[in-house]
């Protein structure tokens, strides 16, 4: 079969207010905003654009609506060459409305977030030709019937399917889980599913005959994986960056592991370059502004002792 889209998305997108301060009021209090910016977010929506600005071929074919947010993020998309042409319009979608407040000295942020208008997957589209001529499609939590037949769809073709789910209590979860073959979560949710106190253990606890790979993220800390042969999990450690906002980190790193797939590499080189990717991310501001090329992904791990 031919593969028009290397990198499909059909979940959640978001536009995000951030807001930068010193550092993150305590109640009752007040602090000064030293600079704003509205962008496109969302875990599917920034972790295509990570692939596209890469160099994969990315399209985005989940709901949106007919509003002013919704049409911010088709124009976002166009502008950073992922196709839109699969997109399902219903008035009653949108994106998810987000603020973001970026804490300036201790480099963390602060997401306040309104879901009521996310629909995610539509339930009967994109067509299962469109879903299958994908290499790879990315799924989260958003639209779960929609999403459990694409990637039913998608594993019956052998497209991968990649997972970035960051809660497990939203109804009908159980539903999809099974299904992504590259689940990649952080250990935040490994940890809180699991009931394990490690990244590791609960990688192990995540594990299932039918997962290809499981990457637990943990930020500074690195990531722990599983899979390709693995007997254990292995830990690959963060590279250590000068962090200025770390908006989006997670969602790059899926966009780059995605596009490793694509391009064959094996687990351990997916691994180092969606962590390279995800901490250059992070030396700049913004969410999707931020995110590096491929180019520049290179050029950084050049520069770096060889892992």
């Amino acid at each position: 079969m031919k593969r028009t889209c290397e990198i499909l998305g059909l979940g959640s997108t978001a536009v995000d207010e951030i807001l930068f301060v010193p550092r993150y009021p305590e109640a009752d209090s007040k602090v000064q905003v030293r600079a704003r910016e509205r962008s496109c977010g969302g875990l599917t929506a920034t972790a295509l654009v990570a692939g596209a600005r890469l160099g994969a071929r990315c399209s985005y074919a989940g709901c949106l609506g007919d509003d002013d947010d919704s049409r911010f993020v088709l124009e976002t998309f166009r502008r950073e060459g992922v196709d839109v042409s699969g997109v399902s319009f219903d008035r009653r979608a949108g994106p998810i409305r987000s603020v973001i407040v970026v804490d300036e000295q201790k480099q963390s942020r602060a997401i306040f977030y309104h879901t009521a208008r996310a629909l995610g997957a539509a339930p009967n589209r994109p067509t299962a030709k469109q879903i299958q001529a994908a290499k790879v499609l990315l799924v989260d939590r958003f639209g779960i019937p929609g999403m459990v037949r694409a990637a039913r769809l998608a594993r019956q073709a052998g497209v991968a399917v990649v997972a970035d789910f960051e809660h497990f209590r939203a109804p009908q979860f159980e539903q999809i889980l099974p299904w992504p073959d590259h689940l990649v979560v952080s250990d935040d949710f490994a940890r809180g599913y699991t009931g394990q106190r490690s990244p590791a253990r609960a990688a192990e606890k995540l594990w299932t005959k039918g997962r290809a790979v499981v990457v637990v993220t943990c930020g500074a800390q690195g990531c722990w994986y599983l899979g390709e042969g693995l007997a254990r999990p292995l830990h690959f450690p963060a590279f250590r960056v000068r962090a200025v906002d770390t908006t989006g980190c997670g969602d790059v790193f899926h966009g780059a592991y995605a596009a490793g797939l694509v391009w064959g590499w094996p687990l351990r080189e997916r691994v180092r370059f969606a962590s390279a990717t995800a901490a250059l991310k992070a030396t700049r501001p913004g969410g999707q502004a931020g995110i590096p090329t491929r180019k520049m992904v290179e050029r950084f791990l050049s520069d770096e002792i060889v892992r």
